[in-house]
């Protein structure tokens, strides 16, 4: 069984994107074939697999579903979307406003510049809906709250302990039936944090589109910093600005390969 896909990254969190009618008639267990195409060793690799399909023309141009690499589903990436947008840009020359159906909405995508495959964009990521401005889980202090998927922020003072460890842990909390983003937020200054990321389903990644959202939102509301916030990851910046109560995410999306992935399925 052939899986055609294209290879994006958004600030090196890196996604495989197929188009739906593009899939063998029969494909089987896709939370399987998340699995094996994602496989950094036997598969492609990437931290999520998104499959395309057109659009109504009407209210959006196309619709992404998201698989992560551990084969269960999430309502949306904000790194992911970016990468679909750039594809859109790419295949089907839709100009510079792209609108993205996801599991969490309609998002809209402007394009503010372009050199060959790479492209910046900016994302409006709705409102934030705060949870717990202050909790207290597994004894740190965090912020529960939800972007479009469920994120939980800890503030620190450093890096310096096993946060992958507890990224971990706090995933699968019971406190998160349906599991969580986890992200780790220390303030540079009154406009920059640095921010750390356990996605769900992905595990450690480089950085995080609506993690990145969340920590911003997070910091916001506890007045810790003031818009614009600069979030920096491991992986470069991600910028946010707030137009009343909507958060607007821009950052990188680069397409960096094209293949075929040959699976044995079921």
């Amino acid at each position: 069984m052939t899986i055609p896909f294209t290879k994006a990254h958004g600030a090196r969190n890196d996604f495989l994107l197929t188009w739906r009618d593009r899939l063998p008639d029969d494909p089987g267990d896709l939370g399987a074939a998340a699995i094996a195409i994602c496989d950094r060793h036997t598969g492609a690799g990437a931290d999520g697999w998104l499959l395309l399909s057109p659009g109504t023309g009407v209210t959006d141009d196309a619709s992404i579903e998201l698989w992560n690499s551990d084969g269960s589903r999430s309502e949306i990436s904000g790194n992911g979307t970016r990468c679909a947008a750039a594809l859109l840009m790419e295949e089907r020359s839709l100009g510079n406003v792209v609108r993205i159906s996801t599991g969490a909405g309609i998002k809209n995508l402007r394009l503010l510049e372009r050199q060959g495959r790479c492209f910046s964009l900016e994302m409006n990521m709705g409102p934030a809906v705060v949870e717990e401005l202050r909790a207290t889980i597994d004894g740190r202090d965090c912020a529960i709250l939800n972007v479009g998927n469920p994120q939980c922020v800890f503030f620190v003072e450093n890096f310096d302990f096993e946060w992958q460890a507890l990224g971990a842990r706090i995933e699968r909390h019971r406190r998160f039936p349906q599991r969580t983003n986890v992200s780790f937020v220390r303030v540079a200054n009154d406009h920059t944090l640095d921010v750390r990321f356990f996605e769900r389903g992905a595990g450690e990644t480089m950085s995080s589109g609506t993690g990145s959202t969340g920590a911003g939102a997070a910091a916001v509301a506890r007045g810790l910093v003031k818009p614009p916030v600069r979030v920096v990851t491991p992986a470069g910046p991600l910028n946010l600005r707030w137009e009343e109560a909507d958060i607007l995410l821009a950052g990188p999306a680069e397409i960096v390969a094209v293949g075929q992935f040959f699976w044995k399925g079921n």
